[in-house]
């Protein structure tokens, strides 16, 4: 079985980073490090313009944070490294300098739910149906909530984490804001995605990042916001109710 991996390409003024993971793409710790350095670095790369973000499979864009490593948490200083990754992740996009663009080609669940609000443009097909699952475990989506609810209001953040075992259809999330644009098959997604990359490219790079900051403008408290809110769930995943809760979800 292949092993879980996070891979940089680059081409032309282009970085693709790719993730997988045999677990339904879920990400492990190192993975959201190794993303956050990713993410960051090309943010520092003057000859790259644009960042585009995937993973690699055909039913599954990202389950969200390791279940695994969950189980092991066994203190607060564990519980809010290990929240933390995703907020790494976010903060790493949000600052970056670089507009990232995004392909989602199935699932999405939790954090993965909070790097496809984090990014600046996606595309999606129309089997990427989301879910935002915490509460049914015993936590809650404290750290990807101001991404999300930035780019679909706190009405619908409300729908989702409020329904915590119900998908949501791609449709709903193109609606909601999430998705830019959904499209039928891998195919079409992979084609359009590659045009609007070369697109894009092709604009000044000045323009480019300019806009970025635009777009992140008044975000800039999210560097310790969002370590907060991993202490939050660093304290949730230790209480007896959500190791209760764990233990069922494990058990199914």
């Amino acid at each position: 079985m292949e092993s879980a991996y996070v891979n940089t390409r680059v081409q032309d003024k282009i970085a693709e980073i790719e993730f997988f993971n045999p677990a339904s793409n879920s990400l492990n710790s190192l993975q959201l490090k190794e993303l956050t350095v990713a993410i960051s670095e090309l943010g520092k790369n003057k000859n790259i313009v644009l960042i585009h973000l995937k993973s690699k499979g055909e039913r599954a864009f990202c389950a969200g944070a390791s279940f695994d490593e969950l189980l092991q948490i066994n203190n607060l200083e564990n519980g809010t490294a290990f929240f933390s990754g995703f907020a790494n992740v976010i903060n790493a996009i949000r600052t970056c300098g670089k507009l990232v663009i995004t392909s989602i080609q199935g699932k999405t669940v939790g954090g993965g739910v909070g790097i496809a609000a984090a990014s600046d443009y996606v595309f999606a097909t129309k089997s990427a149906s989301i879910k935002l699952s915490e509460l049914s475990i015993g936590i809650g989506p404290f750290v990807i909530e101001p991404a999300v609810s930035r780019k679909i209001g706190l009405n619908n953040f409300s729908e989702l984490t409020l329904n915590p075992t119900e998908w949501k259809t791609a449709e709903w999330a193109q609606k909601a804001g999430l998705f830019y644009q959904t499209v039928d098959s891998l195919e079409e997604l992979s084609t359009k995605v590659s045009q609007h990359l070369i697109q894009l490219s092709n604009y000044n790079p000045i323009a480019l990042n300019e806009l970025k900051k635009v777009l992140w403008n008044g975000t800039e408290s999210w560097e310790q916001l969002l370590i907060e809110r991993a202490r939050i769930s660093g304290e949730l995943v230790l209480s007896e109710e959500t190791k209760k809760a764990l233990s069922q979800f494990k058990n199914k």
